[in-house]
């Protein structure tokens, strides 16, 4: 076998060829599944994309941080079913970019936290983790409901998000900031474009507790209370959600 390599090396040619292959052996194993991705990925009709606000809170949970302790992809293996609900499906990701599936769980799986908790409960937690669960070892992040949420860049992240191929609408770029806005205050009237352009199903209410302000806070509650939910797909029969 070295013999073979000190040969090869002795030779540029053969050497250059070698590579090559080598390297397109690699690479043919990583774009041949992209010819049958159709048939790995299930369908879900009902999918919807991230509101502005949700967007913002997953903009702010990259930022610290989270996804260093925390996945987003239940395995199929049966303890982890048993205890987070039904393994992830690709088609639950779609709209992720960049995915967050992480593989260190310092803390649980928040792959179906949506609705789980309730948003004061999410507040309290985030705000002093040890008085929520004392076992945790989650650093507190108080200054998320001190800080107001910057709305003025969402339209450019909603455009960024369309240019890598989630179906945001020019309407819901146009009206992102408003939007952000409406979510969390579901009293006012920017509150029924909302539903309009993201359904009727959008959580609309104060994340924070608070509906005279827009902060962090409320945008990373938001995210947190959409993960798991933006399909019921793997909550359906297989055969349902195949192709």
């Amino acid at each position: 076998m070295f013999g073979l390599h000190q040969r090869l090396e002795r030779r540029t040619l053969a050497l250059s060829l070698a590579i090559i292959v080598a390297a397109s052996i690699g690479g043919l194993v990583e774009i041949a599944p992209l010819f049958t991705i159709h048939q790995t990925v299930e369908d879900a009709p009902d999918m919807r994309v991230y509101t502005p606000l949700e967007l913002a809170g997953r903009n702010i949970y990259i930022r610290e941080g989270c996804y260093a302790c925390h996945s987003q992809m239940i395995r199929t293996l049966r303890d982890e079913v048993e205890r987070y609900g039904p393994y992830s499906l690709a088609v639950e990701s779609k709209y992720d970019h960049p995915m967050l599936w992480g593989s260190k769980r310092t803390g649980p799986d928040l792959a179906r936290l949506g609705g789980k908790y309730s948003d004061a409960w999410h507040v309290a937690h985030l705000e002093s983790p040890r008085a929520v669960v004392p076992e945790s070892v989650m650093p507190a992040y108080r200054w998320l409901s001190r800080n107001p949420l910057r709305v003025s860049d969402l339209p450019a992240h909603l455009r960024a998000q369309k240019a890598v191929g989630v179906p945001y609408s020019d309407a819901m770029i146009a009206h992102a900031e408003q939007d952000a806005f409406g979510q969390s205050a579901p009293d006012s009237p920017q509150a029924a474009g909302v539903t309009a352009r993201y359904g009727e199903a959008t959580n609309l209410r104060a994340f924070d507790g608070r509906p005279d302000r827009l902060t962090e806070m409320d945008a990373l509650v938001a995210y947190l209370q959409i993960l798991g939910r933006l399909t019921d797909a793997a909550h359906r029969p297989v055969a349902a959600v195949a192709r």
